[in-house]
This record gives structure tokens, C-alpha cells and sequence, in this order.
């Protein structure tokens, strides 16, 4: 019986290899070329032990220990231990992303598409598809540990050395293969692949904001997080290796569950109880604009929440963060304050960047809907009827343009509201307005890109994301890796002016702006002329 359930799993895992043979390899590569052009720009970047011990009580403070976790070997800075405590966990996030994306393709997706129900048809077990999507994950991230590992290693940097870089590789492999499992279990869950990517979204989201709130005021609560145990490896430093077998052992704990539910339920099914249609559309679904906000309403009101959790947890280390200032001599030397600016003020232009830039996840996700409502067929009734090509992408995009205004407003709203209770002398809510604001115009930039794309180039909207993960990339550790000053002008980020620090540049926003509404034109231009789909 058992043999039954899972046969034809090795064909389905060729067939999906087979599916897969450029995504993966692009998946894998990207993640390993980001991971040795860091650590290749660590070596030799500080001269001296001065300078590494400069850059090692930087990142002590309370906000980047939220942001990018505890670091460990502060005494001695060395190239690995830069490496670990500033890349692990943005390259952990990463990989989890991979695998939650190729998991919910090849089970929720593929079911809600009707392939599962033609694999199905044929002889093969119950639980082969989902059995498969697993083994060919587990080989996937396996071969990114080496990949990443091995080229670490082969590197040459003298504190990179062979048994941090493995556990480095295989620290990334556990947690793909963790969130590989969690999504596989919320496919189980769900009845759509809209739904298990939200849940798996959200988990990840969750389980960044538990750790970061853990690494600042608690520890017990950051062991809680699965990324909070990659980061107790301490590579490079003590190499601890008892957090890689606990993932491991989570990860294959969750499969075995989230097995046992596919066998328990219906194809096409879903545990979660869906909740009944109303029997008549509200009038509010009478307009394209309507259709499309329904279809993202729970989208938009979880990035919501999340958006103001993020501002809430960053605004929460504000307090700890402005006593670290006040306590360290070194930081106090190197952000020397200005007689207008305090040092935290200073130190928030680094945040800011990084809450915009993830206030531009959701509305390039709800302008990208369009294409995945047109690759689903569901927009070519509507077209056939009297909306207009032009109110249709319209319709997408004001609600994208709605979102790219309304997330940031609520990150600083919980940016200002927690940083109000726990800082002596809270920033004025104008300040922060401001220093936030300045980067609506570059979040246009990637919204009207996403459009462009949308409109006349679907099959590459996903350079938007890669655009935006080089945006994060340039903006976030340019300055610290000392990157050539043009690669950050590649980036619309790169451009906003760091307010407070310093002047407003009313003519480099309005150029950024004008920049938005071509790309805006290029795209509703190219999706009147060209074919549906």
C-alpha cells in the first residue's frame, strides 16, 4: 500500500527537473554570485584592525542587530565573521523565497490548474506529486550548500576557511528545505496557490519579525523563529552546528505532516474552511477597479498589518538604539552629531531605505496580478465585454500606485508610535514624515516599471524582482562594501536624498517622478497594441 502511494515519484521528479531546467539553475546561481561577490569585496575592504572594530561596534547597535541579526567574533572582525553576521540572514530570506515559490508551483498551483488531476489519471500514487516536489527541493538546496559552500571556500580568503564555508552552504540548504516543507504543509491548507504563497509569505514574515524583536530583548524569544536558530552557527566564529540538525529535523517533521494531510483530503481541497459567496455581487464589483481590489483585499490587508508590525518593531529598538549612541565613544566619533541632527536621525536614513524598499513588495504584486489574471484566461471575458484595455490596466495600477502610498504611511505610523514610548526625547513625527516620504517617487519608479512589464513584456515581469533584489543589494551594503558610486545610480534608491542628513532635492524627486510616468505610458501603451495572451 505504502509503495503504491508513491509511485511513479521518480519520473515525476525528472519531469519536474525537466520543468524547472532554467528556473532552478538561475535560482541557484543568482544566490551563489550575490554570496561570493560580497565576501570577495570583504577581503581587503578594512586595512586595519581599527577600521574592522569601526565597522563591528556600527553594527552592534540595537536597530541593525534587528535588522540583521547578533553578531558574533566582535572582538576580532575578521572578512568571515563580517560575512556571517551581515549576509547569512538576507541570504537565508532569500532561499526561503525560492523554495516557497517552486513548492507552491508544483503542488497548490498545479492542482488549481487541473495538472494534478491528469497525473492522477495516470498510474501513479497519491502522494508522488507532492513526494517529488520534496526530493527534487531537497537536491536543489543540497546543491546550493555546496555551490555556496565550496566557493567560499575556493575563494582563498584566509578566515573563510572550509568548515565555516560548509556550515555557511549547509546553514542556507536547512533553511530552504525548512520553508520548502511549511509551504508544502500550507498547500495543504489552502485551496488556491494565492493562498498557500500568503501563508508562506506570512510565516516568513512572522518569523523575521520574532527574531528580530528576540535578538534585541530576548533570546528565548528569538529561538523560537527558524531563523533565529541559523543564526546561533556562529560561522566563521565558534561554528556551532546543533541549529543546522534542528532544522533539519523540523523540516522533516512538517513533511511527514503535511504527507500525512495530502492523503487525508480531496483533490482540489483545502483544510482551511472556505467561506460561502454571497448570492448577489455587491455593487462595488461592478467596475474593473472593484473586480480587482476583491481579488486582493486579503493581500493588501495582510501587507498592511505587516507593514505596521515592521515600522512597530524597528520604532521599538529606537529607544535601545539612541543609549547606545550615548554610552559608545567610538559611535559618537564617527556620527559626530550636528547641531540640527541627532546621531539616531542619522542613523534612521539607513532604515528608512530599507522599509521603502519593502513597501515596494506589495503594490509590484498587485500590478503583476494583471498577468497572472491574463495568463489564467480570466481577463479575456471582460475585455470581450465594454471595458477598455485602458481601464482594465487602470484599474490595477491605481490600486498599486494606493499601495505604494499607503504601506509606507503605515510603517512610519508604527515606526512613530512605538519609538514615542520607549525614546527619551521621541523624533517629531514631521521628521520622520519627511525622511520616509522622499522615497515615494523611487517606489513609483519600480511600480511603473512592474507596469511596463505588465503591460508590454509579461514574459519578463520577473526582472522587477531581480531589479528590486539589486536595489536592496546596492542601497543596503554599497556604502559598507565601498561599491563604485554608479552602481548605486542604477537604483532609483540611490537617488533619494538622505533626509535629514541631508537637503531636500525637489528636482531629483520630480525627475524620478517623470521617470514613473513614462514607464506608466510605456506600459498602458504596449497593453493596447498588443496581443492577449
Amino acid at each position: 500500500m505504502k509503495k503504491q502511494l508513491f509511485n511513479q515519484t521518480g519520473r515525476l521528479s525528472r519531469f519536474i527537473l525537466r520543468r524547472d531546467r532554467v528556473r532552478l539553475p538561475v535560482w541557484i546561481l543568482s544566490i551563489a554570485l550575490v554570496t561570493f561577490l560580497t565576501a570577495s569585496s570583504f577581503s581587503g575592504l578594512y586595512q586595519s584592525d581599527e577600521e574592522r572594530q569601526a565597522i563591528a561596534e556600527t553594527m552592534m547597535n540595537p536597530a541593525m542587530t534587528a535588522m540583521v541579526g547578533p553578531g558574533y567574533g566582535i572582538d576580532d572582525y575578521h572578512e568571515g565573521a563580517m560575512m556571517a553576521h551581515q549576509m547569512l540572514l538576507f541570504t537565508a530570506i532569500a532561499v526561503a523565497i525560492m523554495s516557497i515559490l517552486l513548492v507552491t508551483r508544483h503542488t497548490r498551483t498545479d492542482e488549481e490548474e487541473g495538472r494534478i488531476e491528469l497525473v492522477r489519471s495516470l498510474p501513479a500514487g497519491r502522494l508522488s506529486n507532492l513526494a517529488s516536489v520534496m526530493l527534487v527541493l531537497f537536491g536543489a538546496n543540497v546543491v546550493l550548500a555546496l555551490v555556496t559552500g565550496l566557493g567560499l571556500w575556493a575563494m582563498g580568503i584566509g578566515s573563510i576557511d572550509l568548515t565555516g564555508s560548509l556550515l555557511y552552504g549547509i546553514s542556507l540548504g536547512a533553511v530552504g528545505l525548512f520553508f520548502a516543507a511549511v509551504t508544502a504543509l500550507f498547500a495543504q491548507l489552502s485551496e488556491n496557490g494565492r493562498g498557500t504563497v500568503g501563508l508562506s509569505f506570512a510565516f516568513l514574515g512572522v518569523a523575521y519579525l520574532v527574531r528580530a524583536i528576540g535578538d534585541v530583548s530576548s533570546e528565548a524569544l528569538a529561538m523560537i523563529s527558524p531563523l533565529g536558530w541559523i543564526l546561533r552557527t556562529e560561522v566563521y566564529v565558534n561554528n556551532v552546528w546543533w541549529p543546522v540538525v534542528l532544522t533539519f529535523a523540523a523540516a522533516v517533521v512538517v513533511t511527514a505532516v503535511a504527507l500525512y494531510l495530502n492523503t487525508r483530503r480531496d483533490l482540489g481541497a483545502g483544510y482551511l474552511p472556505s467561506r460561502a459567496g454571497k448570492k448577489h455581487a455587491s455593487t462595488f464589483l461592478l467596475s474593473p477597479f472593484g473586480l480587482a481590489f476583491r481579488l486582493q483585499r486579503t493581500a493588501l490587508i495582510s501587507w498592511a498589518v505587516g507593514m505596521f508590525v515592521l515600522g512597530a518593531t524597528y520604532g521599538s529598538v529606537l529607544g535601545d538604539l539612541e543609549s547606545f549612541f550615548e554610552s559608545n565613544e567610538m559611535m559618537r566619533e564617527m556620527l559626530a552629531p550636528d547641531s540640527d541632527v541627532s546621531m539616531t536621525e542619522q542613523y534612521l536614513t539607513l532604515l528608512m531605505a530599507v522599509i521603502s524598499m519593502i513597501c515596494t513588495i506589495p503594490p509590484v504584486m498587485m500590478m503583476l496580478k494583471l498577468k497572472g489574471e491574463e495568463k489564467k484566461h480570466r481577463v479575456d471575458h471582460l475585455l470581450s465585454r465594454v471595458v477598455s484595455r485602458g481601464r482594465m490596466m487602470g484599474s490595477y495600477y491605481v490600486l498599486a500606485a494606493v499601495a505604494g502610498v499607503v504601506m509606507p504611511f503605515l510603517a512610519l505610523v508604527g515606526l512613530w508610535s512605538t519609538a514615542a514610548g520607549v525614546m527619551d526625547e521621541p523624533i517629531a513625527f514631521s521628521v520622520l514624515f519627511e525622511a520616509l516620504a522622499v522615497y515615494v517617487p523611487a517606489i513609483f519608479v519600480v511600480i511603473g516599471l512592474a507596469a511596463l512589464f505588465a503591460g508590454a513584456l509579461p514574459k519578463w515581469s520577473g526582472l522587477v524582482w531581480m531589479y528590486l533584489g539589486y536595489s536592496f543589494f546596492v542601497v543596503y551594503l554599497g556604502a559598507m562594501l565601498q561599491l563604485p558610486e554608479w552602481l548605486g545610480q542604477l537604483s532609483p534608491f540611490g537617488h533619494v536624498p538622505e533626509v535629514p542628513v541631508e537637503e531636500l532635492n525637489v528636482a531629483t524627486l520630480a525627475v524620478l517622478s517623470g521617470v514613473a510616468v513614462v514607464l506608466v505610458a510605456g506600459g498602458f501603451l504596449g497593453y493596447r497594441k498588443r496581443d492577449i495572451a
